[in-house]
């Protein structure tokens, strides 16, 4: 085996859903690829137990399982899966036999390398993940991919954290300008075409011009999903609130003052909506209060969005 480094890349994305869709490119382009998940975790680490990366044939490789202390070692390893066409297991950290690499931040991390992952069992898995659905991958006990639900090791996906913007102007974009570099599935709407023509350049998943208050978004609201209402023109917000609190989103919150917030959740009670749900709205929004720069306001939102995601987005099952 070469133990020089490998020069390939690694595209440091985090979710499932996109490093699936990786192997699932691979693999469909006829580029034989190996799977990496993490089957156990001791003391700290950079990354959650069942976080996957995939590395390519060529020597590339999306996902990380580090912060860069293995994550090349980790490529190393992958290629010689996939030369070889065996599943491989390996320890890093304390127990290891690699003594030569060590975790920094102690601890120790159990990873398997499938050198030939099935397409069928990635495929469904990804299209579970894009219909906002959860999803399953079960390993068996020499570690490799595995279809059914039986293996010693089996997670659970949550779909890709989604956040809605609806507003206009200058906090709407530094908002969406801020939002576009993190990992969310981001939706942009706003009733100024202006506004929308700036973030469209951002390549958002979807925009919509809102024509009335009344206009439902085309966007499904979910668990699985955060919605933040950047208007000071308040009368555009109400319809949004009622159909994203009926549907349970993870965040929903509004811009605007204390009283502002208080007659806002009374108007949505004289509607209807019950006193439990409108206490799940957040207003004023943000972690840091009266803020008057537009880029700090974003800061702030994003902060508090990022706050309330559900802190596993895997689960052992």
């Amino acid at each position: 085996m070469n133990i020089s480094s490998p020069k390939g890349n690694i595209d440091y994305v985090e979710h499932a859903v996109d490093i699936l869709q990786a192997a699932v490119t691979l693999i469909k382009n006829g580029q034989r690829c190996a799977l990496v998940a993490s089957l156990t975790i001791e003391g700290g680490a950079a990354r959650e137990v069942g976080s996957l990366a995939v590395v390519s044939q060529c020597g590339s490789m999306t996902g990380y399982l580090s912060n860069g202390c293995i994550d090349r070692d980790i490529m190393l390893h992958g290629i010689d899966a996939i030369e070889t066409g065996q599943v491989k297991r390996i320890r890093y950290g304390a127990g290891s036999p690699i003594m030569d690499l060590k975790l920094p931040c102690g601890g120790s991390l159990d990873l398997v390398i499938d050198p030939a992952p099935d397409l069928t069992i990635l495929s469904d898995a990804l299209d579970a993940l894009r219909a906002r659905q959860t999803a399953s991958l079960s390993f068996s006990p020499n570690g490799g991919l595995m279809a059914g639900t039986n293996g010693p090791k089996r997670f659970r996906y949550a779909p890709k954290p989604a956040l809605v913007l609806a507003g206009r102007g200058a906090i709407l974009q530094a908002t969406a300008n801020l939002a576009a570099q993190m990992d969310f599935v981001l939706h942009v709407a706003s009733p100024d075409d202006t506004d929308l023509e700036s973030i469209a350049l951002l390549n958002p998943t979807s925009t919509q011009q809102m024509t009335t208050p009344d206009n439902p978004l085309d966007i499904l609201f979910d668990a699985h999903t955060a919605v933040l209402l950047l208007f000071h023109d308040h009368v555009w917000e109400h319809s949004l609130l009622m159909n994203a609190a009926k549907a349970h989103t993870f965040f929903l919150g509004a811009m605007g003052s204390r009283k502002t917030h208080a007659l806002r959740l009374q108007m949505l009670q004289d509607d209807g909506l019950d006193i439990e749900t409108c206490k799940m709205i957040r207003g004023p929004i943000g972690l840091v209060p009266s803020l008057r720069s537009a880029s700090l306001i974003a800061v702030s939102a994003i902060a508090e969005v990022t706050s309330n995601i559900p802190a596993s987005q895997i689960a052992l099952i």
